[in-house]
């Protein structure tokens, strides 16, 4: 049995739960239990035991990574070449199972869960998470996705008309269209600034932004790991150049928590969100939003419940009836990382990445979108370049093409990217995966390569 997992739900566990902050609830008490010290604060208990990852603290008792780790903690399909963790993750089996017995423990007594103990477990997941990403947990709420805790910060910022938000052109595809619809409904403008491929180095970004970003602008939008172009983006460098002009900095995170060592405030980040379900593995639809404590008044909930005013976790925590068994099977999730042991799951999932793509870069010939150190757990490699010869222009249905027939005659599961006349694969690196994988990969890019040479494809 884990520190997380203590037996069964007890009246008194978690202290002073048992107070009425907001609506009917029996423990509504949120901000005086996030707020609580540590030294102070009674965890409380669960109704069932969670599983143990005791014996994966020693790397020689451990399941090794790859192939083996795949089948005993992933439901991932043994025929399919799963390259493309990075789109909505895979959870591990465990989260899933954890969740579904949380749903039904609730099933037995649901007013005894709803009223009494669904809120002081949500505390207490928003506890140890603001430890694993260095924060305090009055500065972090559960939200569903990165989605909605970005549309949660752009949606309630006091934007006014002429207002100037400022965004690369790396930006997610559902954030632009959130900026460009909430600029048009509140007459602000937009600045999009352009990266061009292959980036030579991050001061390349730097210097980008250092001499685009205008001061007054209302606010920065950044992503950590840009979906369609993998790259780190310098990030703590962006920050400073943001801060020392008075712009504040929202950072879509989807890719960060698990794969990159997140310290919320060493960072100095204004607002960051991050999926758990994407790297980290957890069940699906449980994602965490970040805000400063001196900003929670600029931000809010878009459902508005019976917490709303009663403190900044208050406001998000209760959204309504609803399934929260993906944040409370977290703790499972968190378990199984501290266990395996978060640098350890890095190392390799970096190193494979590493090896992966300069194997791609040689069979192929080809190149990489940025430099191989700013990559985290994906890489972006460009495809031989007889899949682009003779066109004008390269678009997204160029890609669609190579990567249907990836899935439909090789099994292969990869997203093709087409970026500045280029196409490239972006290919994700887990601890499920390993070199063959990838392997598998070059091997059919060369088939389809060959045909395309024939004019078959």
């Amino acid at each position: 049995m884990t520190d997380a997992s203590k037996g069964v739900c007890a009246e008194n566990a978690g202290a002073g739960h048992g107070k009425r902050d907001f609506g009917s609830f029996y423990s509504s008490n949120v901000e005086e239990l996030i707020n609580m010290p540590e030294d102070e604060y009674v965890p409380p208990e669960f109704p069932f035991t969670f599983p143990s990852y005791d014996e994966y603290k020693s790397s020689k008792t451990a399941p090794p990574f790859g192939r083996k780790m795949r089948r005993k903690h992933y439901f991932l399909e043994e025929d399919c070449t799963f390259l493309n963790h990075g789109a909505f993750g895979a959870s591990l089996k465990e989260a899933v199972l954890v969740a579904q017995q949380w749903q039904a423990y609730i099933e037995k007594q649901p007013l005894r869960f709803f009223d009494r103990e669904v809120l002081i477990h949500l505390i207490y997941i928003t506890r140890r998470m603001a430890k694993f990403v260095g924060c305090h947990p009055g500065e972090l709420a559960l939200v569903p996705n990165v989605t909605s805790a970005m549309n949660a910060v752009i949606k309630n910022l006091d934007i006014k008309q002429g207002d100037n938000i400022y965004y690369l052109n790396v930006t997610y595809g559902s954030v632009k269209t959130l900026i460009k619809h909430t600029a048009k409904e509140k007459g602000a403008t937009i600045q999009e600034e352009t990266i061009e491929f292959p980036i030579q180095s991050k001061q390349q970004i730097i210097n980008l932004v250092k001499n685009t970003l205008r001061k007054g602008t209302k606010l920065a939008v950044f992503d950590h790991i840009p979906s369609n172009t993998p790259f780190i983006q310098p990030l703590k460098e962006l920050i400073h150049i943001c801060h020392e002009r008075g712009v504040p900095v929202l950072v879509d995170g989807a890719h960060g928590l698990g794969i990159l060592p997140l310290n919320l405030h060493e960072l100095d980040v204004d607002y960051y969100t991050t999926n758990c379900h994407k790297w980290f593995s957890s069940f699906k639809g449980c994602a965490l939003l970040y805000v400063k404590k001196s900003l929670q008044s600029t931000v809010g909930p878009l459902i508005i419940s019976h917490g709303f005013g009663h403190g900044f976790n208050s406001d998000f925590m209760w959204s309504g009836l609803r399934d929260y068994s993906p944040f409370l099977s977290l703790h499972t999730v968190l378990d199984f990382w501290q266990s395996v042991g978060v640098q350890r799951i890095r190392d390799y999932v970096y190193k494979l990445r590493e090896q992966a793509a300069e194997y791609l870069v040689r069979r192929w010939n080809t190149g990489l979108i940025a430099p191989k150190d700013m990559f985290g757990s994906m890489a972006a490699v460009r495809l031989p370049s007889i899949f682009v010869d003779g066109k004008q222009t390269v678009s997204y249905s160029d890609a669609e093409v190579i990567q249907n027939n990836l899935y439909q005659r090789f099994n292969i599961e990869v997203p093709i990217k087409a970026v500045q006349g280029q196409l490239y694969v972006r290919i994700s690196c887990h601890i499920h995966n390993e070199l063959k994988d990838y392997e598998n990969l070059a091997e059919a890019i060369l088939v389809l390569a060959a045909e395309r040479v024939q004019g078959v494809l």
